[in-house]
């Protein structure tokens, strides 16, 4: 689904990405750990097309398609959806009219009609109770008045929305109570298939408890050191990254 070669990104002179390379098949759960400032983020805002990183070098394809060549929308609308670590507010915007506008603009590069009114609502309802999102929350401007905790509903009330079929979660746990964190995995699960494949991002073993991943990946100085299964990341939790810094 994914393949990244040899990506190197920066940020205005400083270099980020010094030679990413990652392979992700349809179904996949890749997680990503690593220390502060390692370069976890920065990968995906090079993959979702963020203007502020630029690559400088190496390739990323989607589905065989160059996923340099796409600007950020088109890449939204091949199915990859992002679920923010800081979600934006957008005020005057509610969210109802803003989620139809997402759905329907993606529905149109599908080369599909606009979405009746009352299917939308209907989507709408069920979608929500996925992620235990309250009907008044739709009435407000995107993230508004939001806590903590229900931004991130609201990101996978998005995705649930979006129907994407590649997922990135960068660090959606943070921040978030145990209750919280727990409706918001368990709303992540029920939209998975065996086409749908994400990269979680975490510091924390606490989010793979409940989206387990198929692989583990450790960045470290904007380079991917160290991949094994699940036990990798419970040996993070419990010994850190310095044992893996010590054999570099």
């Amino acid at each position: 689904m994914l393949e990244i070669k040899n990506i190197h990104a920066k940020v205005g002179d400083k270099e980020i990405l010094k030679g990413v390379n990652l392979t992700i098949n349809d179904g996949e759960i890749h997680a990503i750990m690593g220390t502060n400032g390692a370069g976890k983020s920065t990968l995906s805002n090079v993959i979702v097309g963020n203007p502020a990183y630029e690559v400088t070098e190496g390739e990323i394809t989607f589905e065989g398609k160059d996923l340099l060549a796409m600007k950020p929308d088109e890449r939204a609308n091949e199915g990859i959806f992002m679920s923010f670590q800081l979600p934006v507010e957008i005020p005057g915007v509610s969210m109802t009219n803003f989620m139809k506008a997402a759905v329907n603009a993606r529905r149109k590069a599908k080369g599909m009609e606009p979405m009746k009114t009352a299917d939308f609502i209907k989507m709408m309802k069920e979608k929500r109770q996925l992620v235990e999102i309250d009907q008044k929350l739709m009435n407000r401007s995107v993230n508004e008045g939001f806590s903590g905790g229900e931004k991130k509903r609201n990101e996978i009330f998005q995705m649930a929305m979006l129907e994407p079929t590649f997922c990135i979660l960068d660090e959606t746990d943070s921040g978030l109570d145990v209750d919280a964190l727990r409706i918001v995995a368990e709303g992540f699960n029920k939209l998975r298939t065996e086409k749908t494949s994400a990269i979680v991002i975490t510091h924390y073993q606490r989010l793979l408890d409940y989206i387990k991943p198929d692989v583990v990946h450790v960045l470290i100085d904007g380079k991917i050191v160290k991949t094994g299964g699940p036990d990798l990341a419970l040996k993070i939790e419990n010994e850190g990254f310095d044992w893996i810094k010590e054999t570099l």
